[in-house]
């Protein structure tokens, strides 16, 4: 290696290079994707037969992939290149369950621990957020218990998503790593009744809280109050124990969100014939994901989209049904939600039970309120950058933050705490290098080619509806090989690697230019076979977007070289060239003998 002060000119020049190529940034599936799973990779694995490698590059990343396949809300699939040109977004969630279903062996699973530390962790909750936390800190070495007030695992996963999304026996196959890996379990017991926080402040060097939003609300409309009212969350809870529910044959839904339609989809599968949902929002607008909305339509949830509940109706404290109205508007002139009503268009009808699906909030009352203070819902105030409350070995991850609404954002955030305690468990800077934690912008920028047509998404294959209201069987039923390979097949691949492709001499040097000249920047060194390698023909430059000038900067470097090494080449192998250069003008090898002259050029006196 050759080390080199570089002219501030040159390093300036370099440092376009390192600071605006595009070759690292990640594809837009895998910065949108909280856990920054290697999307790109999966898929075109997938699209390459390669299943078992597909798997094991997913779990690098999630040790859910089984289960998010099923109920991730998928962000990544909004930013897919597909979706932005043609609106039909890869079908990554279906794909990442197709491996996981069918080639995911727990022979493979990663089970290494760094090392065994003496400190103690407690996480309270066994959802997605705490279950990544307590994953992460096993692997650092922590001896890690997480205590949990259900009976079971998987938190608001398992009792507020419907088993006719996700089995199971899913959750509890995945969740067996946990296990293995050393990871002990305290379940039915709860916080602050059968243990207190005190004791467990006492006990662990650091504690992190990731209970889930399992307090149902009720909007105070007249006669909320009635017997048959009911809320989403104690509905789901006791249908996903039990599979059963006593519930009447007619019944409305309030909410127009994810949660509102697995309410009302699980009401039809356990006695409900009529179920109405009532949202204040137009089909097209509703929180809920499209296709959600369209399955509880095919499954005969009737639909009254833009209206409110006026009053709910009832008899000798019961309910009989309910009165609603349209809806106007949602927000105010300042954008706050206020929603006004046309009070002239009603409808009534009779109802033996209501379930308000309207928000969720968080049960904190575990927890002393002089020492860690909470805001709206129960949620817990927290450190945006470390998640870490104001007691300083409590930290807190999900829905207890309120910061986090899908499965996958959980884990993030489990992800997130967990390196906060690591830190403050080493006495490390909790703040550095936090920046791309989460979904965040990628730096990539790149058009469609010529020869990017647009090719239909694959839809997986699904239960009929009329069979599938009859039980909670699994109604997506995934991919087949076949449509999972030719799934896999649309995606676009996504990087900016054009010079690469051009220039073999890069690719055996870096992944990208970005990361040739930032090494060269901070260390001042390059092997001279790098710079001597270029040819100087500028199809790097033709092909980046950015048009930076590669061979201007190799040619910089050469020079510069030249000039530290007393004006000789840095390159062994130039020696000899010197020596035929030195030669070639020696009087050794170097004869002169004067030329003829013409006639002509005598006569006018030429020399």
């Amino acid at each position: 290696m050759n080390k080199i002060a570089y002219s501030k000119e040159i390093l300036d020049k370099m440092q376009e290079i390192a600071e605006d190529c595009m070759g690292d940034a990640p594809p837009y599936c895998e910065a949108t994707c909280p856990m920054h799973t290697d999307v790109k990779g999966y898929v075109n694995l997938i699209g390459e037969g390669k299943h078992n490698e597909a798997i094991n590059l997913i779990r690098e990343k999630l040790f859910l992939p089984a289960t998010l396949g099923r109920i991730c809300a998928h962000p990544c699939e909004e930013k897919c290149k597909r979706e932005e040109a043609f609106r039909q977004p890869m079908a990554i969630a279906a794909l990442k369950r197709f491996v996981a279903d069918n080639y995911d062996d727990k022979k493979n699973w990663d089970l290494s621990v760094k090392g065994e530390r003496s400190e103690r962790i407690a996480v309270v909750g066994a959802g997605p957020a705490g279950a990544q936390a307590a994953l992460d800190l096993r692997k650092k070495g922590y001896k890690v218990t997480i205590y949990e007030r259900l009976p079971v695992v998987g938190g608001m996963m398992r009792v507020g998503i419907p088993e006719y999304r996700l089995p199971r026996d899913i959750i509890d196959y995945e969740y067996r790593l946990l296990e293995e890996i050393g990871i002990e379990f305290k379940l039915g017991v709860e916080i602050g009744k059968d243990i207190s926080f005190e004791s467990l402040e006492k006990d662990y060097d650091a504690i992190v809280i990731a209970v889930g939003a399992h307090k149902g609300i009720v909007i105070p409309v007249p006669g909320h109050d009635l017997k048959g009212v009911l809320n989403a969350v104690d509905f789901l809870r006791e249908v996903s124990l039990t599979r059963k529910y006593d519930i009447g044959k007619k019944i409305a839904v309030i909410g127009g969100g994810n949660v509102a339609i697995d309410a009302a989809r699980s009401a039809r599968r356990v006695g409900a014939e009529e179920v109405h949902l009532i949202c204040l929002e137009n089909e097209s607008d509703m929180p809920a994901h499209d296709w959600e909305v369209e399955e509880a339509l095919e499954e005969g949830v009737i639909l009254h989209d833009g209206f409110g509940p006026e009053k709910i109706i009832g008899k000798e404290g019961k309910i009989t049904g309910i009165e609603i109205k349209k809806c106007i508007s949602l927000f105010d002139k300042e954008g706050r939600f206020n929603p006004e009503y046309d009070e002239n268009i009603k409808n009534t009808f009779n109802l033996d039970n209501v379930i308000f699906a309207v928000g969720q909030g968080v049960d904190s009352s575990f927890v002393p309120t002089e020492s860690i203070e909470t805001i709206r819902g129960g949620r817990f105030k927290v450190d945006n950058v470390t998640l870490q409350t104001k007691m300083e070995k409590v930290f807190v991850a999900g829905d207890a933050t309120g910061r986090s609404v899908i499965a996958v954002e959980a884990m993030a955030e489990g992800r997130k705490a967990a390196l906060s305690v690591d830190r403050f468990l080493n006495n490390e800077d909790m703040f550095t290098d936090r920046e791309y934690e989460g979904t965040y912008e990628t730096w990539l920028e790149t058009e469609l080619k010529d020869e990017d047509v647009d090719l239909p998404r694959i839809k997986t294959r699904q239960i009929d509806p009329d069979i599938r209201i009859k039980g909670f069987e699994e109604v997506d039923l995934g991919f087949t090989e076949a449509q999972a390979v030719e799934e896999a097949s649309r995606c676009l691949k996504c990087e900016c690697k054009l010079c690469m492709k051009e220039c073999e001499m890069l690719g055996d040097f870096c992944e990208c230019p970005k990361e040739l000249f930032e090494q060269i920047i901070k260390t001042g060194e390059i092997d001279p076979i790098i710079p001597y390698s270029c040819n100087m023909c500028s199809q790097c430059t033709i092909a980046c977007p950015k048009d930076f000038e590669m061979k201007d900067r190799f040619m910089e470097i050469r020079k510069e070289m030249i000039k530290a090494n007393n004006g000789k080449s840095p390159m062994k192998g130039h020696k000899a060239i010197e020596m035929h250069q030195l030669l070639g003008f020696s009087k050794l090898f170097t004869t002169a003998r004067p030329a003829k002259m013409s006639e002509q050029s005598k006569s006018r006196g030429e020399v």
